[in-house]
C-alpha cells in the first residue's frame, strides 16, 4: 500500500512539473537571440573580431540632422534601430527609409533609429534635415547622422556588420546596404533585416516589442 500510495505522489507532481513547465513556456516566448560575430556570415566581419565572445556597438562621434553632435552616450540605456543609406539614392534607400517611416510613428519611449548616410561628403546636416522632414522623421525618435567617412564605415563594419567587410573607408570605398539591425539597451546586436521588405520591417516591429518586453524596468 505504502509502495502504490508513494508511486501515485511521485506521479502527481511530475505531471504538476510537466504541466507547469509547458504552461510556463507558453506564457514565456523565446529571447532573442543575442549575436556574437562568430554566428555571422563571415563575409560581414573583419577577421580580427571572429572569436569576439561579448560584442557591443562602438562609441561614435557624429552629427544629426539638427547639427547636434551626438555620441552612444546620449543614446544611454536606450534601444537602437540602425540603417545605412544616402540621400541620393534612387533605388534601395528611399524604400528602406519608408519602411522605417511606417514604425515610426510606433515606437515607444527609449527607442531611437538611427540612420547613417554612407556619403557624408554631399549628406550635410541641412541635406538631412531636408531629408528627414520628407519623411516626416521626429528627431526625438529618428536621427539621420553626417560626419567622418572612415568612422561611418567603420561602424558598418567592425560595430553592426551590415555590409561586406571590404574597402578602407577611402575617396573610392563605398557601402550600399538593405540591412537594418535591432540593438539592445546593452549595446548587443539582436536582429537582422531587410530593410527593403515590409514584411522583415513588420518582423522587426515584432521583435522590438519581444525585446523591450524582455528587457528589465530601470
Amino acid at each position: 500500500m505504502g509502495t502504490k500510495y508513494n508511486f501515485a505522489i511521485f506521479t502527481l507532481i511530475a505531471i504538476v512539473a510537466i504541466l507547469y513547465t509547458y504552461f510556463f513556456h507558453l506564457k514565456q516566448p523565446d529571447r532573442l537571440p543575442i549575436y556574437q560575430p562568430y554566428q555571422i556570415n563571415p563575409a560581414l566581419v573583419d577577421h580580427t573580431l571572429l572569436h569576439e565572445k561579448d560584442h557591443r556597438i562602438l562609441d561614435f562621434t557624429l552629427i544629426n540632422q539638427l547639427g547636434d553632435t551626438v555620441s552612444l552616450f546620449d543614446l544611454s540605456g536606450q534601444t537602437l534601430i540602425v540603417d545605412f543609406f544616402f540621400t541620393r539614392c534612387r533605388t534601395i534607400c528611399p524604400i528602406l527609409t519608408s519602411n522605417l517611416s511606417l514604425i515610426h510613428d510606433k515606437l515607444p519611449t527609449g527607442v531611437h533609429i538611427l540612420s547613417h548616410s554612407v556619403t557624408p561628403q554631399a549628406d550635410s546636416a541641412s541635406v538631412l534635415l531636408d531629408y528627414a522632414k520628407s519623411f516626416d522623421a521626429d528627431p526625438s525618435k529618428w536621427w539621420f547622422l553626417t560626419g567622418d567617412k572612415a568612422q561611418i564605415y567603420n561602424l558598418a563594419r567592425k560595430s553592426y556588420f551590415a555590409c561586406l567587410d571590404e574597402g578602407d573607408g577611402g575617396y573610392q570605398d563605398f557601402v550600399h546596404t538593405e540591412n537594418v539591425i535591432l540593438i539592445d539597451s546593452d549595446g548587443r546586436l539582436r536582429g537582422f533585416y531587410d530593410g527593403t521588405s515590409e514584411k522583415e520591417v513588420s518582423q522587426l516591429y515584432y521583435d522590438l516589442q519581444r525585446l523591450l518586453e524582455e528587457t528589465p524596468k530601470k
